[in-house]
């Protein structure tokens, strides 16, 4: 146990049988349960976890592939029914380090907050020695996930080095969480909706020998869906089903203005274009709206920023 609460690591493993032996040989003591969860690796993986000795291994293999997404929550699910009160995600490739999961066991055991996750980038330093491209790509998707989940003060959301209460995670349902490698994105959402108060850990990442399988041509597109749609399921239940807040109304008054403006203008564009000269009241139809539209947006984005879920809420385990 740790600070009164048991501790159950959910160890998502797909082709690591030569990686998985550290993983577990390096878990604290304090972890009262290892649940792996082979995602049908195609190497001996199970194999190599049975061989472990470790009495508190807990070994699902699924016999059909689902993704990163789903092997966390079939181990978040085998966890819960094992007792656990704290889930902990830790990489099957030993890239999250042991020695950091007290910092992010404390948030949510002792001072109050849901869920905690791990950030790569807590300082311009971070980003040394990582290709251009995969900066802008990352600090690209960390603003798209803000907008989405509404947790404007996270950062590094593809980081799956997370702990969370099972109280909270018996209040999402699961089913309906993303399975793929847009999982950190949707449950961040499902987070907001049910406004848990989240909180990043400054951690470094360890980097390994192993190979991305990420196929950016399939990931890309389902992460700007997934995103579109987990924002305005997120605008549909906080700000409008469960409590009529200005900022749906701000929000949609905005988009409907702007897009009227903007289109308005372009039409005018079009008639200078023809040689016909606009008038002034042709003008002010196309920019008035559009600057109207505007402010209501921005002060949509500023009501929104205030409220997200940062203030812990959650009394700590009695020890």
């Amino acid at each position: 146990m740790y600070n009164g609460a048991r501790i159950a690591a959910v160890v998502p493993a797909y082709k690591e049988e030569k990686m998985i032996t550290q993983v577990i040989d390096t878990m604290p003591e304090f972890v009262d349960h290892i649940v792996i969860v082979d995602d049908h690796s195609p190497d001996n993986t199970s194999e190599v976890v049975r061989a472990s000795g470790d009495d508190r291994v807990t070994l699902i293999r699924h016999e059909v592939n689902q993704g990163v997404g789903g092997a966390i929550i079939t181990g978040h699910r085998a966890a819960m029914e094992l007792g656990s009160d704290i889930n902990v995600i830790m990489a099957g490739d030993a890239q999250m380090d042991p020695a950091y999961l007290p910092d992010l066991l404390d948030r949510v055991t002792t001072e109050g907050y849901g869920f905690a996750k791990a950030n790569r980038f807590f300082s311009p330093e971070s980003f040394a020695g990582m290709p251009r491209y995969r900066i802008f790509g990352n600090i690209t998707l960390s603003f798209m996930t803000k907008l989405a989940s509404g947790y404007w003060h996270l950062f590094d959301p593809q980081n799956g080095y997370t702990a969370v209460r099972t109280e909270v995670l018996r209040r999402i349902p699961l089913d309906n969480v993303a399975r793929r490698y847009s999982f950190e994105n949707d449950f961040l959402i499902h987070l907001n909706i049910l406004q848990v108060p989240a909180t990043d850990v400054p951690i470094p990442a360890v980097y390994g020998n192993e190979v991305s399988s990420i196929r950016l041509g399939r990931v890309v597109p389902e992460l700007l869906s997934l995103l579109t749609r987990g924002f305005w399921r997120r605008i549909w239940y906080r700000y409008v089903l469960w409590s009529f807040s200005p900022i749906a109304l701000l929000l949609v008054l905005g988009l409907i203005l702007s897009i009227f403006g903007l289109g308005v203008a372009i039409w005018v564009c079009f008639q200078i274009a023809a040689s016909v000269v606009a008038t002034a009241a042709t003008v002010m139809l196309a920019a008035l709206p559009f600057i109207l539209g505007t402010q209501m947006l921005i002060s949509a984005l500023q009501l929104d920023i205030q409220a997200s879920p940062s203030t812990p809420t959650y009394l700590p385990f009695e020890k």
